[in-house]
């Protein structure tokens, strides 16, 4: 990793030792000092690189996601609360429309009308549980900075603000009816920078020079609907901008010119997330940041890991807790789970790792639903059946509305889902990747896009001669992505890999008619497929 020059301002809690540390060597820093000797796990890569999966994850392969809060409300699609900002965006132009100019009706208002008032955590999670997932994360916030549980850190939280609910509380009681471990995923790091848009003002047209209301303070709220609350907590916003126009998207992982957080922020969000980890106790903890929430500026990352991995312990004995971050480096991924959001990996990952996706967009878009752009069945099962030889999980997000319920197109999806996992589950549930993860003409494809974030869709679509590979202790399963013509497939990889001694086809009574050959396994396969959407030959012998 380049060493970076700080923005003048900068983090000044961080002491030149953390600094020297995070460019390259261990990790001797103050914060060190707060962890006692007992503890297994110090917040330093060196002590966070003894990190295990957990078996219960690596079992589970595959889990849903609501990706749900205020955002959802305007129903046009992720980032809302940063777009409605930018003037002259599609975004800007509905939020003018439909709601008024952001200098008069800004985000903050957009999460007074969130009321939620039609959710219901216990139908979904039992949807969710009958679709086949084994495991449940609910967003606990997002950039957008509304905290979606109660906590005296954060004012603007969903108990005291829009819906006036406690959200995680209710899906992660929801959660644990179920069975289903439960996760919370994390975005808030982001609000420095995100919420900068909010600062400006139209620069032509009628209201040109008025600032949005992200200049807003508490003084501003008398008589309003959020008097005695402060905007500049919300908005994060008394800090010059970034460079570069404060473009958020350059700045990501606090380079190219981010305005850089302040002590003050950066052990705000670290309290928060404390607090939502020990009322809440997640098995699953998702980042959506480079590495860790505000790395390299800060170590307050480090101290959630160390924090989460030892509170984990002291509850079960050993290690259960999950931590997934996106970016890292070979000796980051010793460290917590590596996510690829909406992107694959071209191989088999030494370690565990997950790809994150959605069926629509990040946050419910109407447009989506009116204009058929879901995912289907087909595609989720394919992209399950493809990261899971690759010694991944899928976690899938399926769009709330803002109101709390999925609309029919979801659930239809959903439904489809569920009903090839009970018929082809075992080849999925607590298997580990084979010698190989498969073969087919799709694989050459995808050989150039590699294992990175938003790779997803970029390859060949897959047909009946792709084949997915996942074993079972002394069983191997051949996942065939499509119904080959004639009734007959061959398994290439299968060409001197042992004797076989049975080939059935699950969903399908009886054993199959098959040959070793030359060219590799023969399969002689019923005249009628069973189910749709991929097909799972279950092989039993001295397979190699």
């Amino acid at each position: 990793m380049k060493r970076r020059t700080l923005v003048k301002g900068a983090l000044t809690a961080v002491p030149s030792l953390f600094l020297s540390g995070v460019f390259g060597r261990s990790t001797p820093f103050s914060g060190m000092l707060a962890y006692g000797m007992a503890d297994k796990f110090q917040p330093g890569w060196d002590s966070l690189a003894q990190y295990e999966v957990p078996e219960w994850y690596r079992d589970a392969k595959f889990g849903l996601w609501a990706h749900w809060g205020p955002q959802c409300q305007p129903e046009l699609g992720d980032w809302y609360g940063q777009s409605m900002y930018h003037e002259g965006s599609a975004a800007y132009k509905y939020h003018c429309e439909k709601y008024g100019h952001p200098s008069k009706f800004g985000f903050k208002d957009v999460i007074n009308l969130w009321k939620a008032e039609n959710w219901n955590p216990g139908a979904l999670l039992s949807l969710y549980k009958n679709a086949g997932a084994k495991f449940f994360v609910a967003m606990a916030n997002h950039h957008d900075n509304l905290d979606l549980y109660p906590n005296k850190y954060q004012s603007w939280n969903s108990t005291r603000v829009g819906p006036r609910k406690d959200i995680i509380g209710g899906w992660a009681k929801a959660a644990k009816a179920n069975g289903m471990p439960f996760g919370v995923s994390v975005h808030a790091s982001h609000a420095w920078t995100w919420f900068e848009a909010a600062q400006k003002a139209d620069k032509a047209g009628p209201l040109a020079g008025v600032p949005y209301d992200g200049k807003l303070t508490a003084a501003d709220g008398k008589g309003q609907w959020w008097e005695g609350l402060d905007p500049q907590e919300l908005y994060a916003q008394n800090h010059p901008l970034s460079a570069l126009g404060g473009d958020h998207l350059k700045k990501w992982d606090w380079a190219d010119g981010a305005a850089i957080p302040s002590k003050a922020y950066a052990e705000k969000f670290y309290k928060r997330t404390l607090a939502l980890i020990d009322n809440y106790d997640p098995e699953l903890v998702y980042f959506d940041d480079s590495v860790l929430p505000l790395w390299p500026v800060s170590d307050v990352g480090l101290r959630i890991a160390a924090h989460l991995y030892n509170r984990s312990i002291k509850k079960h004995g050993k290690l259960q807790a999950v931590l997934t971050a996106k970016g890292l480096n070979e000796q980051q991924r010793k460290c917590m789970v590596w996510d690829i959001e909406r992107g694959q990996s071209n191989a088999i990952e030494p370690l565990p790792w997950q790809t994150d996706t959605c069926i629509g967009s990040w946050h419910y878009d109407r447009r989506v639903y009116d204009n058929d752009r879901y995912k289907s069945a087909k595609t989720v099962i394919h992209t399950l059946c493809d990261v899971v030889s690759k010694n991944g999980n899928l976690m899938l997000s399926v769009p709330v509305r803002g109101d709390g319920t999925i609309d029919e197109k979801e659930r239809a999806i959903v439904e489809g889902i569920g009903a090839w996992m009970r018929l082809n589950g075992e080849a999925i549930y607590g298997t580990r990747p084979w010698s190989t993860f498969g073969e087919g003409p799709a694989i050459e494809a995808a050989a150039s896009l590699g294992a990175a974030n938003f790779n997803e869709g970029k390859g060949k679509a897959f047909t009946a001669e792709d084949i997915r590979f996942t074993k079972k202790q002394h069983t191997l399963y051949a996942i065939l992505l499509g119904w080959p013509e004639g009734n007959k497939t061959v398994i290439k990889s299968l060409v001197n890999k042992g004797s076989i001694s049975e080939v059935r086809l699950l969903g399908h009574g009886d054993a199959l008619t098959f040959s070793q050959t030359p060219e590799g396994l023969q399969v002689q396969l019923p005249d009628r497929a069973p189910g749709k959407e991929a097909f799972v030959l279950r092989i039993e012998g001295a397979i190699v």
